[in-house]
């Protein structure tokens, strides 16, 4: 049937993304409604995107009901270094990510609901210039995860709706650096400059709860929990160029240099718990407005370790502060079959300045959201643009440096700052009522 063709494109595009972007890990582009609305559909939660935003609101779906779509990510923005040349500027590369997500929601009964979700929680995407001044921190960095978010909704009563759900995170890793050059003195070369690749993938598993109120026809809260995930990744580490250890030089006055060899890595990754809050009001059928707050717990990100068997480890101190996110959305149906929405989220700083680094070049985010939706008969379909802007980071005062692999007096972290950055953000979603 037409309608269940278009409905797969989502399962396609899950098998074709390779990447996702945030400037930031912690992401909620979860539907084309959803990102109109800045994320306003915890307290809301009443289409199939529930799944993901507050689970316990499916048992405001009768029958079975299905949701597919993506969202995409164009990222723009410029750092500004300083080296042994003077100021330098450079661009983020253009770029495209694509988000999928896919929902499925079917009421067993009066009190029981069932619920399926395939949607990317974390990421994060940046890529520069191979020869631009931090490339010995990094120049590419993509971190992609998928979960897929089986849950089950009971109807306590009229008012009162609680779900559990379990999730199944995979998420890969690919990043690029180079490896910084020994040269302790003029004619004198110890090591060239080389690249290095860190690949791998891991699967977690976490759980989440939800709880959805409705005080009245006018009100109502909703309430959801997700919980910490561990990824113990495993993958590949490869070098351009492999070059065994080198002992002492200049007369010991220089120390032994590892080697440099592809081999097998591990790492681990801990991903924050989380918890939204929100209250919507709706005072009139055709009106409603939502405002509501997310934490996320990014003080368990303490620090990036990778532990490759054939090259030096590299330990990455961290120490992200806990962060929150603020968010009001309006929704208005002028007509039967149209919605206008609009909204907007703010993001707390969560790197911390003095370990920051160029994987996430951000110090908080403002986003402002809006959209249109459309319904006839049994199908909707809903497109939406955000606009975020991501405030500067100042890295003068970052103490980040790779021990393991930067040659004494040259840095990883230069001085300097991000400028002029954002994203436009797009999202589409298709929806379904059996």
């Amino acid at each position: 049937m037409p309608y269940l063709r278009i409905l797969c494109l989502p399962l396609l595009l899950v098998l074709m993304a390779s990447n996702a972007l945030a400037e930031g890990f912690a992401m909620t582009e979860w539907s084309g409604r959803g990102l109109a609305l800045g994320g306003g559909m915890v307290a809301r939660a009443d289409d199939a995107s529930a799944v993901a935003y507050n689970p316990a609101g499916i048992t405001q779906l009768p029958g079975v009901q299905l949701m597919g779509g993506a969202s995409m990510i164009a990222p723009h923005g410029t750092m500004e270094s300083w080296d042994d040349t003077g100021k330098r500027t450079n661009f983020v590369l253009p770029a495209y990510w694509f988000l999928p997500h896919l929902y499925a929601t079917w009421q067993l009964n009066d009190q029981w609901w069932l619920g399926f979700g395939l949607f990317s929680r974390f990421g994060l995407g940046n890529e520069y210039s191979s020869k631009w001044p931090g490339r010995y921190s990094i120049y590419n960095v993509n971190l992609q995860t998928l979960s897929a978010n089986p849950v089950v909704a009971y109807k306590v009563n009229d008012w009162l709706s609680l779900a559990l759900g379990v999730e199944l995170m995979y998420l890969t890793i690919n990043m690029d650096k180079k490896i910084s050059p020994i040269s302790p003195m003029p004619g004198v070369v110890l090591r060239q400059e080389n690249d290095m690749n860190l690949q791998g993938d891991s699967w977690g598993v976490g759980f989440n709860a939800a709880a959805h109120v409705r005080f009245n026809e006018q009100w109502s809260a909703g309430l959801t929990y997700r919980s910490q995930m561990t990824h113990h990744v495993t993958g590949k580490v490869k070098f351009a160029r492999q070059d065994s250890p080198q002992g002492p030089a200049l007369g010991g006055a220089f120390p032994a240099l590892p080697g440099l060899r592809n081999s097998d890595a591990n790492a681990t990754v801990q991903l924050p718990d989380s918890a939204a809050l929100a209250v919507m009001w709706k005072p009139l059928p055709n009106l409603s407005f939502e405002v509501g707050t997310i934490w996320t717990r990014w003080s368990t990100y303490n620090e990036l370790n990778i532990n490759p068997d054939g090259a030096p480890h590299s330990h990455q101190q961290k120490s992200f502060r806990d962060g929150w996110n603020f968010n009001a959305s309006v929704e208005y149906w002028p007509l039967d079959w149209l919605a206008l929405r609009l909204g907007y989220w703010h993001e707390t700083p969560v790197v911390n300045e003095k370990y920051a680094d160029y994987m996430i070049p951000s110090y908080g985010r403002d986003t402002f959201t809006t959209g249109v939706g459309f319904k006839w008969n049994n199908w909707t379909l809903d497109f939406a643009y955000a606009l975020l802007w991501i405030h500067s980071l100042n890295y003068d005062k970052s103490a980040a440096r790779d021990r393991a692999e930067s040659a004494p007096g040259r840095p990883s972290v230069l001085p300097g700052k991000t400028r002029s950055t954002y994203a436009d953000m797009f999202s589409v979603s298709i929806g379904y009522k059996f």
